[in-house]
């Protein structure tokens, strides 16, 4: 046996070591559980795998991204074992680790129950306490056809191996330059118990699977595909401890509680009727409330700091998306023509920049004039398959809250910092306050422009979003063909982050619209062209409010800021008089006249989430005052009507919650 030299790099330190020929991975971290793979040579490898002279082996934690999504496509497999064990037809798809968890497809006859998805979960169990090994193979071609010729999405696979993407899960089993397929062996006889296709790498043995769950099942079309047949994907999670996965499931439970979709309908905010089709809400009175104040609050804001606003139709000639490039590069996320005016095509629009790039050619333009800032509410529709439309937060028709700056490039760095600032300044006011910052910088392979320009472009917004002092997060080649961009990443109340808004350097629409001003020297020069969404949409950024205050909006967005509660019918006149000053002044105050009991008329306006109870009996109304009732029970009695008005009013004023 000969001498294997091995470097092991944990963090910055190093360490030299000499080995034997066929030691493995997992030999040179000993007792260690939590540890679960190698990366060797920046490629993630078993523990089992034979180290070779010269590499430098990192150790892969358990809890670390790596180790979660090597733990999670372990217990995909699991559970595909326990699926063919119990349902031998069925027939395995693509099993991936994804984000908290994975899933794996079947061809099944028939839907999964909840109670099958039991039976699956203790099958699990039993197959993780065995303690099966995983156990890697490297086969050819024509061994693997021969191998799963009883399974046809395999062999579907087989034959894109190396060219399997990511964005369907295909490249998890056939991603790599070999095939391999992972066998599940009996730890005690070798003998094989199950097998699967599969890049890997995997866990050890399927005891290092600490702690699991099955959560739902759904319908999936084969790759993602609406032309390939439908397929049953359970999904389930994953955790390195049980104290892990029970805080994951009180996350869930806490974030079904929050659903915009659930608390829209509870709240009677909106919905989507079946008439008017997928992903097209319509607001109710009050979601309609809440969104007019949301509006108005931005246009306020806006103005202030100097956009101007502007509208334009929903439709244009499809000419305009030609010369604009959407036809080329978005044609499948929009609507289908419209032929009309002997045979013209019509599309709904799908972004805003085109018509607002053909307000600033209206005209011809001076430097004296920049920076100019468009501002509109601009309704836009994007042709979402049905399968990803999700309540507000993914929708077919929505209404940004969509800006485009034009300025010089001596300007750019002042604007862009200007228009960051703005930006989190305006999220602040909603209510979110917790931000990170993400630059998409240059896709060697897919941009435009000169290299000069992108450089100056990215070091102008590095330098803008780290002089906000918040977290800078890279995102190596994920800006957009036509020039990078800052994303504001916000957290909300139980820890979600929601991609919010983004600051966008275009250097391709100027050109392609021929856009130009006049400069101080007479001379015909290209402006630069800014993009900013600051919500995304007023649709989205609803949802992401509404979940954010689990429905309990603050004062100033609430629908209805105050509701009087008589205690008896004789108290009705008097609230009604108080709600009639009240809304003199703006604020949005009813009283419950119904025939309830006062407890119920409570309780009603506490599942409402109303901020305040205004309560009025005799001794009320003989001293000219109300009781204030809190969202937490708590209360205020003999404040005079007056001071109660002026009370509701700050609170609104100053935008706080109570």
């Amino acid at each position: 046996m000969s001498d294997v030299r091995v470097t092991i790099q944990r963090d910055s330190e190093r360490e030299e070591r000499v080995v034997t020929t066929g030691t493995t991975a997992a030999e040179l971290f000993p007792g260690e559980r939590t540890i679960v793979a190698a990366r060797v040579g920046g490629e993630l490898k078993d523990l089992a795998y034979e180290l070779r002279d010269g590499e430098t082996v990192e150790p892969v934690e358990i809890s670390s991204e790596d180790g979660l999504n090597i733990l999670r496509h372990s217990t995909a497999h699991v559970m595909a074992q326990a699926v063919q064990e119990l349902h031998p037809e069925a027939k395995l798809g693509i099993g991936p680790p994804v984000k908290d968890g994975f899933y794996y497809d079947f061809d099944v006859e028939k839907p999964f129950t909840p109670e099958d998805l039991k039976a699956i979960e203790k099958r699990m169990q039993e197959i993780q306490k065995r303690g099966q090994k995983f156990s890697r193979r490297v086969v050819s071609d024509e061994d693997a056809r021969e191998e799963l010729a009883d399974e046809p999405y395999k062999l579907e696979l087989i034959g894109i191996k190396g060219s399997a993407s990511s964005d369907d899960g295909a490249d998890v089993e056939v991603g790599g330059g070999e095939l391999t397929i992972y066998d599940n062996l009996d730890p005690k006889t070798g003998e094989l118990c199950w097998k699967d296709l599969c890049r890997g790498p995997h866990l050890p043995t399927t005891r290092f699977i600490p702690a699991f769950k099955l959560m739902r099942n759904a319908a999936a079309y084969w790759r993602g595909s609406e032309k390939n047949p439908m397929l049953q994907r359970i999904y389930g999670t994953a955790w390195p401890t049980k104290d892990e996965l029970k805080a994951h499931l009180e996350f869930l439970e806490e974030a079904a509680k929050r659903d915009h979709r659930k608390l829209g309908n509870e709240l009677d905010l909106f919905s989507f009727p079946d008439e008017i089709g997928p992903g097209l809400a319509v607001f109710h009175p009050k979601g309609g409330v809440i969104r007019r104040a949301m509006e108005d609050y931005s246009r306020r804001r806006h103005e202030e700091e100097g956009y101007e606003f502007v509208y334009s139709p929903h439709a244009t000639k499809g000419k305009l998306f030609e010369k604009s490039g959407h036809l080329d590069w978005y044609a499948d996320g929009m609507y289908p023509p419209m032929q009309l005016d002997d045979g013209v095509d019509y599309y709904l629009k799908p972004m805003n920049c085109p018509m607002h790039n053909l307000i600033f050619d209206a005209r011809g333009r001076s430097y004296r004039e920049l920076p100019l800032r468009l501002f509109e509410f601009g309704t836009v529709y994007r042709y979402e398959k049905s399968g990803v439309v999700h309540g507000l937060t993914r929708s077919r028709g929505f209404t940004q809250d969509d800006a485009h700056i034009y300025c010089t490039r001596e300007q750019m760095a002042e604007e862009l910092d200007r228009t960051l600032t703005f930006v989190l300044n305006l999220l602040r006011d909603y209510g979110l306050t917790d931000f990170y910052l993400e630059l998409s910088t240059k896709d060697p392979e897919k941009f435009v422009g000169s290299d000069d320009a992108w450089e100056e472009a990215t070091e102008t917004l590095r330098q803008v979003a780290e002089k906000q002092g918040l977290p800078l997060v890279p995102d190596p080649g994920g800006a957009a063909f036509y020039g990078p961009k800052i994303s504001v990443q916000a957290r909300d109340a139980i820890g979600r982050t929601w991609q919010m808004s983004t600051i966008q350097l275009d250097f391709n629409l100027p050109e392609r619209f021929d856009l130009e001003y006049t400069g101080p020297d007479g001379s015909k020069q290209r402006p630069v062209m800014i993009h900013r969404a600051l919500f995304g949409s007023i649709e989205r950024f609803f949802a992401v409010l509404l979940e954010h205050y689990a429905g309990a909006f603050p004062v100033w967005l609430a629908p209805v800021q105050a509701v009087g509660i008589p205690i008896g019918d004789t108290h009705i006149p008097y609230l009604q008089e108080f709600a009639a000053k009240a809304r003199k002044q703006g604020l949005r105050v009813d009283v419950d006249a119904s025939s309830d009991r006062m407890q119920k008329k409570i309780r009603n306006q506490q599942k409402s989430k109303v901020p305040f109870m205004i309560i009025a009996g005799d001794e009320d109304m003989a001293n000219g005052a109300v009781s204030f009732r809190y969202r937490d029970g708590s209360q205020e009695n003999g404040i005079p009507v007056d001071e109660a008005i002026a009370k509701i009013a700050k609170a609104v004023e100053d935008r706080v919650q109570v």
